[in-house]
């Protein structure tokens, strides 16, 4: 942190620029509330070159869908259910018949068939289904084309998310172990930033807020997206990519969350930061709540939150190192943001949908685990293969612009900062964070209704 002339409070961080004294708000419903589409809603892009911008989305096309949506209720697919059950192997199948006679894949396998989480994983020997199951309703495009309930607005299950999180733990294939997404500065651009505010101390007036903001973005320049364990150009990446920048927009004040909430700026007390600290922020799911049956072929993913981690690093010629230092400012907003997390993930999509994707790559390494695969003899030849089933259709995310928010605030400069979203699956499935349900509830569930009696061609059920 550098000591200025005047009273003045910057902060930087890796994310879309938005202009001093502007801000995005979190107006879209991630769910728990009635689905309406009446704001606008936020949401980003990626341009050709990789670079991720932030945009709003209009939502009146949108309102004609739900109500069209809102019309076909008494569709079985449309009627909302308490657990909803979709076999992977009948899925499977069903997208290849349709692939086969050159038709695209349509929006209730896209849909998974309107679940809105995945919270049981389920083997039937005598059938050898592997079942994805979890509550649903019905679903319609909003305005940045992502399926989500039409009466809670919660986000749909994406089969293109799912595929993704499968493939990371594939048949026969080594597991991954971490899945992550970091948003980070460059050397070369902390080293330029560290040189322009030597240049400019001293000699700072409460007219140079703009200048000052400008100077920060250009010396610090574009800044890296770096993600590991699916592949880049996935839906399942760009989500972890906007759930990370976004947060950092809430942390530096550039975005508000719909409901009482201090930012990191809010709370920051200057005088309390070291120099040349960076605070780093990252999400990583809550690896407890996962039980199982005793024979192992059920499994239910409780409801727990998402926890926001900080850090703080040291800057010096350019590069960083972890301290040991705290930073009450930052502790209090990551601790904040994680007690509301679930009221959060119901007010603002991306998070809800970060969620989830926890959840499905949980439920992904549960089945890999289990070798459900080959007691099933299953290789999935259609949902493992990208040339079968493509969704690697995104351009892939590789950089971003720097954000920066100028505050009078005191007499300091707040320096960038880090983080992204890291995610270990495999974790939760650990001896000492499973439980094993004894009681037989799980089983339960998992009995209450088998893929018995099924339809030809049929591969969901309630």
């Amino acid at each position: 942190m550098t000591r200025l002339f005047r009273s003045f409070l910057l902060a930087a961080l890796a994310a879309a620029f938005l202009s001093s004294g502007s801000c995005v708000y979190g107006q879209d419903t991630g769910g728990g509330t009635t689905n309406n589409f009446a704001q606008p809603i936020a949401g980003v892009d990626v341009d050709a070159q990789g670079v991720l911008k932030v945009r709003q989305f209009d939502p009146r096309v949108a309102q004609q869908r739900l109500m069209a949506a809102r019309q076909m209720r008494d569709n079985d697919l449309m009627r909302g259910s308490k657990l909803r059950k979709v076999s992977l192997q009948r899925l499977e199948a069903a997208i290849q018949e349709q692939l086969a006679a050159g038709q695209a894949v349509s929006d209730d396998l896209a849909a998974l068939a309107g679940l809105t989480s995945i919270q049981y994983v389920f083997y039937y020997p005598e059938t050898r289904d592997i079942v994805v199951a979890g509550p649903a309703e019905g679903f319609v495009a909003d305005p940045t084309e992502r399926f989500v309930g039409i009466n809670s607005g919660k986000p749909t299950v994406l089969l293109e998310d799912l595929v993704t999180a499968l493939r990371a733990f594939a048949p026969g294939q080594p597991a991954t172990g971490v899945i992550s997404v970091s948003i980070d500065p460059t050397e070369e651009g902390l080293q330029r930033m560290q040189q322009f505010l030597a240049s400019v101390r001293g000699r700072v007036q409460p007219s140079d807020a703009a200048r000052l903001a400008a100077g920060l973005k250009n010396n610090l320049g574009l800044q890296n997206v770096s993600i590991r364990g699916i592949p880049t150009d996935t839906h399942f990446a760009r989500v972890l990519v906007e759930a990370d920048y976004r947060m950092k927009l809430i942390g530096i004040g550039l975005e508000r969350l719909p409901m009482r909430f201090q930012s990191y700026v809010d709370r920051a007390n200057p005088s309390a930061v070291a120099a040349n600290a960076m605070e780093r922020w990252y999400f990583q799911p809550r690896y407890d709540g996962i039980a199982v049956s005793e024979d192992g072929l059920a499994m239910k993913i409780n409801e727990r939150g998402v926890q926001l981690v900080g850090e703080n690093e040291r800057v010096a010629g350019g590069k960083r190192t972890i301290t040991r230092r705290v930073n009450k400012a930052s502790q209090a907003f990551c601790q904040e943001f994680t007690s509301k997390f679930p009221m959060i993930a119901d007010r603002v999509r991306i998070y809800a949908e970060m969620r989830q994707l926890m959840d499905v790559s949980i439920a992904a390494a549960y089945i890999q685990e289990q070798d459900f695969y080959g007691q099933a003899e299953w290789a999935m030849p259609v949902l493992g293969n990208e040339s079968a089933l493509t969704v690697q259709t995104y351009t892939a995310p590789e950089q971003v612009e720097t954000a920066v928010n100028a505050v009078w605030r005191g007499n300091t400069l707040m320096t960038p900062l880090g983080g992204g979203v890291q995610m270990q699956p495999r974790k939760a499935l650990a001896k000492e964070t499973l439980v094993v349900d004894r009681e037989g509830q799980t089983d339960q569930v998992k009995q209450s209704a088998g893929p018995a009696d099924l339809k030809p061609g049929q591969w969901w059920w309630d």
